[in-house]
């Protein structure tokens, strides 16, 4: 029987992914952002659905969640460039802490209306909904030509602002379950998360570069593992002293991605692959967990949707507009990152926290909060990039590298691969190899362009939009880098 079992967990785990993996391919097709198909397909293979898979765990899905949580935030850090993040760090900031604040508030008031509900069971909705989803927006900005001041802005609050809405989740729920919760001793505690999570990030971070440049691994396909470890280990140590593990993750993150790195390809392509695969379990499970009969009814569809039409047009936009105050953003600019708050996966895991306490109506939240991420996907998550065009902020078209170049690394020798997009404004654009006075110890290994391999050689003339793959030293990458950025700075 047992053996039986594991059979059909191991086919179930393969359909779901293979589910998973397709439906991400349909989501771009019809407009829908995938983690709303995620979680049709658990639903559908769920006890109200097929009935082929019978869930209702919520320690397992809060224990999935959390961990998936860690992978993606990580995988974000990652892909993130502080070039971008450092300029929209002080309302990225205001955002993930005033905002998520100011969007609790609003919506208390509207749960506590709607509801019939205590102030405190209506701060509780408020906390739970009121951060931006890391694995949404991550997940729907991704390749949309959005103005890069906001998209980094959306990103970097995504990244730090589940945070907060954890912080107040739990300190909610122990106002509520314990007699002398003391509110001075929340302050503290936020203090407290929030400065060590950051601390513990910036130190996880420094040492898991160290670590993974200077050790000499047999395999490359280590590294990518190593890196991840480093990743559960940051949100592991830094809970354990009752930081923020979530926000040290990122920061971490953000650290490793930005410094210099062994092995860079291999590590950031795995964890991307990696993530897709956490975000596409963690999408089914909690779709899984939930039961639609539970939730589509006149009740909830009714009263669910009032509280995200308030939450989508009144709260989040009050919440942007209050804390971006003189921080230099148009009131377009506004509405666009209002309209950009997207619920996800952390919200229906943080619904999962008062059912896992058992507090009286932990089941009300659920389903609601189930249901509100489910209009805020389908409505904003499905219309981000026409509302973008809509207010004219539209920046140029993103491009990736189509391929990627890794032969050596300077875990492995003295050398490393650079690769280098060439932009319009590129004082090398248009000239040919021979001309340009590269730094010693170069050599232009490859040309991708339109997805076709050049072979350079002197007579070569570059192109905007050319992807250079560049052997280069050790000692001389910062002099290549310096030299690549200081063409474009000075045109």
């Amino acid at each position: 029987m047992e053996h039986i079992n594991i059979e059909y967990f191991i086919f179930f785990t393969a359909v779901l992914l293979i589910l998973g993996v397709l439906t991400t391919k349909f989501s771009t097709r019809l407009g829908v952002p995938a983690l709303v198909l995620f979680l049709m397909v658990g639903m559908m293979m769920g006890s109200d659905g097929l009935g082929l898979i019978h869930f209702d765990n919520p320690e397992l899905t809060q224990l999935i969640g959390i961990f998936a949580l860690v992978v993606i935030l990580f995988e974000g850090g990652l892909q993130t460039k502080w070039s971008s993040v450092k300029a929209v760090t002080v309302p990225s900031l205001s955002l993930a802490t005033i905002g998520v604040l100011l969007t609790t508030i609003v919506v208390a008031v509207a749960a506590k209306l709607i509801f019939d509900v205590s102030w405190l069971e209506g701060f509780l909705f408020g906390a739970i909904v009121g951060s931006t989803d890391a694995a949404a927006i991550f997940a729907v900005l991704k390749g949309q030509n959005i103005r890069d001041r906001l998209s980094s802005t959306l990103e970097a609050e995504s990244g730090t602002n589940d945070p907060m809405a954890m912080f107040l989740t739990l300190s909610i729920i122990e106002l509520m379950t314990v007699d002398n919760a003391s509110y001075l001793l929340l302050i503290g505690s936020f203090i407290w998360q929030m400065g060590a999570g950051l601390v513990m990030g910036l130190l996880f971070g420094k040492f898991a570069g160290f670590a993974i440049n200077k050790i000499n691994l047999d395999s490359s396909g280590l590294y990518p593992i190593f890196a991840l470890a480093f990743s559960l280990l940051t949100y592991s140590l830094t809970d354990i002293i009752g930081a923020s593990g979530l926000l040290a993750v990122y920061i971490a993150a953000l650290v490793i991605g930005n410094g210099d790195l062994t092995y860079r390809h291999s590590i950031f392509r795995f964890n991307e692959g990696f993530a897709w695969m956490m975000q596409i379990l963690m999408f089914i499970i909690l779709g899984l967990l939930v039961f639609p009969s539970q939730f589509l009814n006149t009740y909830i569809i009714f009263k669910g949707l009032l509280l995200a039409i308030i939450l989508i047009f009144i709260a989040r936009p009050v919440a942007v507009f209050l804390s971006t105050i003189k921080l230099g953003f148009t009131n377009k600019e506004k509405v666009f990152l209002s309209w950009a708050g997207l619920k996800g996966a952390v919200p229906i895991v943080l619904a999962t926290f008062p059912m896992t306490m058992g507090l009286e109506n932990s089941q009300l939240f659920f389903n609601v909060v189930f249901f509100v991420v489910l209009t805020s996907a389908l409505i904003q998550g499905s219309t981000i990039s026409l509302i973008a065009s809509k207010l004219g902020l539209n920046g140029p078209k993103k491009v990736e590298a189509p391929h990627s170049l890794e032969l050596v690394s300077i875990g492995k020798a003295n050398a490393e691969i650079v690769e280098f997009e060439v932009s319009e404004t590129s004082i090398i654009t248009n000239k040919l190899l021979k001309d340009i006075k590269f730094p010693k110890e170069v050599l232009i290994n490859a040309i991708i362009r339109n997805g076709d391999l050049v072979t350079p050689h002197g007579e070569t003339k570059i192109h905007a939009g050319d992807f250079l793959y560049i052997l280069v030293s050790k000692r001389r990458e910062k002099e290549l880098t310096s030299f690549l950025n200081s063409s474009m700075e000075n045109t």
